[in-house]
């Protein structure tokens, strides 16, 4: 739990302009500002804040509250996400009430698999566009694909070298332990030795609400033979793979906004409809629809519309999310 002292200091921090500014364009009026509410489609402003009362209030749909409700409502996270994610802006450190020991070593083990999949994220990324076989294998790939770079980097796309042992030892570099890149699913100990587990593959990261990097979907490079199309990120302390919808993060706002829910099979799907105009798309990865992400929807619609693929699997994973 979040100390009273710290939340203390997150509020004395807030500036509600600041805040709600992040998300929609405000244009100042006497001493207020208003701008299109976001909870509603509207052409004429009727969503106004004020700085000095602290305070937001929509005169169309009727929706009111401060920065953290804003956030909470906007972002659809809870009362703590939303201190974690002020927090964090404001620079504030945590203070957290006594926990037990069990409770703190989850958190603990937590964190640590978020700091490596921020840096895997980013050490993927960085051979993707800055190494030569990464823009002559997997990014000619993705362009092949007919993927804008724009569409790439929205996505956070990465690639593994095909080397055995090369993300492995710029793990190790970075003091990262074995037993959390093996939890992580990054690595596999084969012959007494860390390997790459994604190597010569395309990097998919999976993205939760709050932004953090859950896990990862590696694809093969053209033509799988033997070796499994996906590979995909082990159940562990953060991910959890039916709790999880790919491409969410990115498609929650144009989600809200139509108030529909494009449900697609795979992560270039998703890809693919957002290169084409359309935002409001997600993927199950290919497991069957289950009850935790359907809740993860409700979040902000009520409508969705399954949109696999024509052939015989698709039609059966379609069949078992309606299930």
């Amino acid at each position: 739990m979040i100390s009273p002292q710290t939340i203390q200091q997150i509020q004395s921090r807030i500036d509600i302009i600041d805040i709600i500014g992040e998300f929609l364009k405000l244009k100042k009026r006497g001493v207020n500002y208003i701008g299109n509410c976001p909870f509603h489609g509207e052409k004429t402003p009727s969503f106004t804040v004020s700085p000095t009362k602290e305070i937001f209030k929509c005169f169309g749909c009727g929706k009111s509250g401060n920065a953290i409700t804003f956030l909470m409502e906007h972002e659809k996270i809870s009362y703590v996400e939303a201190l974690r994610w002020l927090a964090k802006r404001y620079n504030v450190d945590i203070e957290e009430t006594q926990v037990t020991d069990e409770v703190r070593q989850q958190q603990q083990a937590a964190d640590s698999l978020y700091i490596l999949n921020q840096f895997a994220k980013d050490w993927f990324q960085a051979q993707l566009w800055n190494t030569e076989e990464g823009q002559h294998i997997a990014l000619s790939y993705l362009e092949e694909r007919g993927f804008s770079h724009e569409n790439i980097r929205k996505f956070q796309i990465g690639y593994n070298p095909q080397g055995g042992q090369v993300f492995a030892k710029a793990a190790a570099a970075e003091q990262f332990t074995p037993e959390v890149l093996l939890k992580a699913g990054l690595v596999n100990d084969r012959n007494q030795q860390l390997n790459d587990n994604y190597r010569g593959r395309i990097i998919f990261p999976i993205v939760a609400n709050n932004g953090k990097i859950v896990g990862f979907g590696a694809r093969v490079i053209g033509k799988a033979d033997k070796a499994p199309k996906y590979i995909n990120t082990p159940e562990n302390d953060i991910y959890h793979k039916s709790r999880v919808l790919y491409g969410l993060y990115q498609a929650r706002l144009a989600i809200d906004r139509f108030k529909e829910c494009l449900l697609v099979e795979g992560y270039s799907d998703v890809m693919s409809l957002h290169q084409a105009g359309i935002e409001n798309v997600v993927a199950s990865g290919g497991t069957a629809l289950t009850v935790e992400q359907l809740r993860l929807i409700q979040k902000y619609t009520n409508n969705l519309t399954i949109v696999y693929d024509g052939d015989a699997a698709g039609v059966k994973a379609a069949m078992r999310g309606l299930d």
